[in-house]
This record gives C-alpha cells, structure tokens and sequence, in this order.
C-alpha cells in the first residue's frame, strides 16, 4: 500500500487521504452532489477519486475492520463494517427521516423535476396530517435532526443550519445514506408501536366515558 502511494503525485495522495476522511464522516460518497446555495447537480468529484483508486481504498479500509461498497445503480460507495462508528439517532430525527422519505415519494409522482424540494413547514404539515410528529420540536431538536440529515446527505441544506427558516428551500436526496441495523429498528418499532397503543387506550377510555355520560 505505502508503495502505491508513494508513486502517486502529492496532489493524489492528498485527495485519497480527503476521500477516507469523508467516508468515515459521512459513510457514503454519492456520484452526483447539489451545490448547497443553487440547489444544481453537478458531478462529486471525490466519487471519481473513490472510483479510480478504489483498489488501494479497499485494501486501507480492510485493514482497519471496513470494507468499500458500490452500488452500480444509484452510484454511490459506502462504508460498511465493524469498524464504522456506530450511530445513534434520535426518535424525532427518525420520525423526520420518514417524513423527508415520505414527502419525496409523493412529489417524485406528480411535480417532476421539482420534486426533491422541500421545506421546515412542509415538513411539520405531513406530521401532522401523518400523526408522526404532533408534538412541538425545540430549535435545538431541529438543528439536531437537520445537522444529522446534512451529515449524511439525505438533506442538502443551503448556508448555515442555524439560518434555516420555515420557507428555506431543502433538497431531499434519492436515498436514505443511513443504514440502520435490524436489531436498532426492530426497538424503534416497539417503542413507535407503544406509543400508538397508548394513545388508541386514551382514546377509547374517553369514548367510554362520553357513552356513560350519555346513557346514565
């Protein structure tokens, strides 16, 4: 491995070393990125980086626990492994995940090129209208979730997270660069489902109470 890198330019040693650094921030390179001010595609130049010395890459993430995958379809590499820094998300940025997911699908369907914009309102009106999320979020549980989506790039996020106000234009990207282990979402699951069961006890122990007003 040194020799390889040895016989490469500093210029190339440096962008690998900055293509490394990335996957272990982010987790995942996508081929296609959004300029954060325009919103315009354009092509990532460290996915080229990725594809032209992934041989090298490969062999450097193994020794460390990890290895380098490539999905051909929606050209993206991704690190994978017991070496990948475990991520803990919270319940409400979870909720906000399937809401960004949920949105893109509706959009995909009818508003063509428009589709992958969103906003913090749109957002709030599909929890509410989902019941995924009724409850008021802090600015610090915003800028939490928003910091996370941005991290990850499932959001691309124009200027600072903390100047995001309720019409700023959010893009959603195709694929959710969050891979969660099924033991993480199985518990999500039970945890969401409790919730739902709680509320539909409130609810029927309100109906009963109306139907004993009413008939005694």
């Amino acid at each position: 491995m040194l020799e390889y890198m040895n016989n490469l330019s500093l210029s190339d040693q440096e962008n690998i070393k900055k293509v490394i650094q990335e996957l272990f921030r982010q987790t995942c390179i996508l081929k296609i990125k959004y300029d954060p001010e325009t919103l315009v595609a354009k092509d990532n130049a460290k996915y080229h980086i990725c594809n032209k010395h992934r041989a090298f890459i490969e062999d450097y993430l193994q020794v460390l626990g990890c290895e380098l995958h490539h999905d051909s379809q929606e050209h993206i590499f991704r690190l994978v492994g017991d070496g990948v820094p475990l991520l803990h998300i919270s319940l409400n940025a979870t909720k906000i995940l399937l809401l960004l997911k949920l949105i893109y699908k509706d959009k995909i369907m009818g508003e063509g090129l428009n589709a992958s914009v969103t906003n913090l309102q749109e957002i709030r009106t599909y929890g509410m209208n989902t019941g995924l999320l009724t409850e008021r979020l802090t600015v610090g549980e915003w800028n939490s979730a928003l910091n996370l989506m941005k991290r990850h790039q499932i959001l691309e996020i124009p200027g600072a997270i903390g100047n995001v106000e309720d019409d700023t234009p959010l893009y959603i990207y195709s694929t959710v660069n969050v891979y969660c282990p099924t033991k993480e979402i199985n518990e999500m699951l039970k945890l969401y489902s409790q919730e739902v069961e709680e509320e539909e006890q409130e609810e029927d122990e309100v109906e009963e109470g109306i139907q004993t007003i009413m008939f005694d």
